[in-house]
């Protein structure tokens, strides 16, 4: 059996949840998600309560308003702790939760004591924990199952990213060459347009013959005149 809470504190509202007792508190750290984190007494026996993070949320940016409820749920949920003042409750990332061999039903520590943080609770405040009550939904889910649904949409979201980049990146090489041919045609026909003027200019071009005429030329037909009119004299 797991106990389901909602927080509205945050928007969207917070999944929170927890086991009944030891023996399910066992399934909960075997089937955690990378998403959860995972809130306890310190030093104290308590229930395990997890947030579910949402998609983009960090661990270690959790809102003030968000780890009152937690934390104010960790200590109801404490024999002992419940009837202390100034408590401390740690949390830590599901994924740094260790079980040895050893350890006691529900007994976990951590793999790197660094990754832990803590938040002091001075009293109880019966306001958030009736609020959360409120909310509180039994279920008997099948948390094996529920893991490997949430790592198969992983890998299909991860498959779907991997070929959109694939496409981007063909699309994008795809462009690069039509440009790089379109870059590489217009020089080519710019060439050719310089070419062809070049030549145009060359044949357009005039000679000193064509502006002045040949000299030698008209002077033989002058002077084969001039002897002409002197034979016709005489």
């Amino acid at each position: 059996m797991v106990l389901y809470f909602t927080s509205n504190v945050v928007d969207p509202p917070a999944t929170i949840y927890m086991g009944k007792d030891k023996f399910e508190n066992e399934d909960l750290i075997k089937h955690g998600w990378p998403e959860d984190v995972w809130f306890h007494a310190d030093k104290l026996s308590s229930a395990h309560v997890y947030l579910r993070l949402s998609p983009g949320q960090s661990w270690e940016t959790i809102p003030t308003e968000l780890l009152d409820d937690l934390a104010q749920l960790c200590k109801a949920n404490s024999i002992e702790g419940n009837k202390k003042d100034n408590i401390n409750i740690v949390y830590t990332p599901w994924s740094n939760l260790f079980k040895r061999g050893d350890m006691a039903p529900g007994q976990v520590t951590y793999k790197n004591p660094k990754l832990v943080k803590r938040v002091h609770v001075t009293e109880r405040q019966n306001a958030i924990v009736n609020r959360l009550n409120k909310t509180k939904k039994i279920t008997y889910p099948d948390l094996y199952q529920m893991r490997m649904e949430r790592d198969k949409e992983e890998k299909r979201e991860k498959t779907m990213a991997a070929n959109k980049q694939k496409a981007d990146e063909r699309k994008a090489a795809e462009e690069y060459k039509l440009v790089k041919d379109e870059t590489s045609l217009s020089k080519m026909f710019a060439n050719l347009a310089a070419e062809r003027k070049n030549k145009g200019t060359e044949k357009s071009k005039p000679t000193s013959n064509n502006i002045f005429g040949d000299s030698s030329d008209d002077e033989d037909d002058v002077s084969g005149r001039r002897n002409q009119e002197i034979d016709d004299f005489f």
